[in-house]
């Protein structure tokens, strides 16, 4: 189950936009009007597209910027939020995304992911497990998934340099929360968001 919720586009008739798989980690593919990395150009600087103020290797009492400004992106936010609310239908739509559960369509969401940290020069993410990987129907499947996610953001890690600030667990999206996941009157629920929980102890 995603809880992402579903892109819109009129141009299709209210069907989610295909999305655009790519694969090689780093390549030019999700992004290409945005340059390789994103360049400190100082204050003056007209280009949107650059930093005006972040220079991440300018010394501040003996260490770089960057190390003062440790930057994540939640990807969340980032490659799962579509702009909704309460009041009104998604309003952004992510052309490597195809709004399904398919191990295939979270792949290209981490290779997309991948690309930005790298331009924009980010040297960390951060993501709850339902972000990066689908929910199964039995809890086993829904780790062996899981698992296969992990590997293919290691390889990523490992290609570009970013690191995993750190993983958690949502145990609010699915309905089984409906009533809380540890506080939850039902001992079947509390024992699911204790292996999720476990599950991403061993991921991190």
């Amino acid at each position: 189950m995603s809880f992402a919720p579903t892109s819109i586009s009129a141009e299709t008739g209210g069907a989610a936009e295909p999305a655009t798989k790519k694969s090689k980690p780093g390549a030019s593919s999700y992004f290409p009007s945005v340059p390789d990395k994103i360049q400190y150009k100082g204050a003056e600087s007209t280009d949107p597209l650059s930093f005006r103020y972040y220079n991440a290797d300018e010394l501040i009492m003996g260490k770089p910027m960057k190390e003062w400004l440790r930057f994540s992106v939640c990807f969340w936010h980032t490659f799962r939020g579509k702009g909704s609310d309460p009041f009104g239908f998604p309003t952004q739509i992510r052309h490597w995304d195809d709004e399904t559960d398919s191990i295939e369509n979270a792949k290209s969401r981490a290779n997309a992911a991948f690309e930005l940290f790298t331009k924009l020069g980010v040297e960390y993410y951060t993501f709850h497990d339902r972000d990066v990987s689908p929910e199964r129907s039995t809890l086993k499947e829904t780790n062996a998934a899981m698992d296969e996610i992990a590997a293919h953001l290691k390889s990523l890690q490992d290609a570009t340099g970013v690191k995993l600030l750190w993983a958690t667990q949502n145990l609010f999206s699915h309905p089984r929360y409906m009533n809380g996941a540890f506080t939850n009157p039902d001992a079947h629920v509390f024992a699911y968001g204790a292996a999720q929980v476990k599950k991403l102890m061993d991921v991190n």
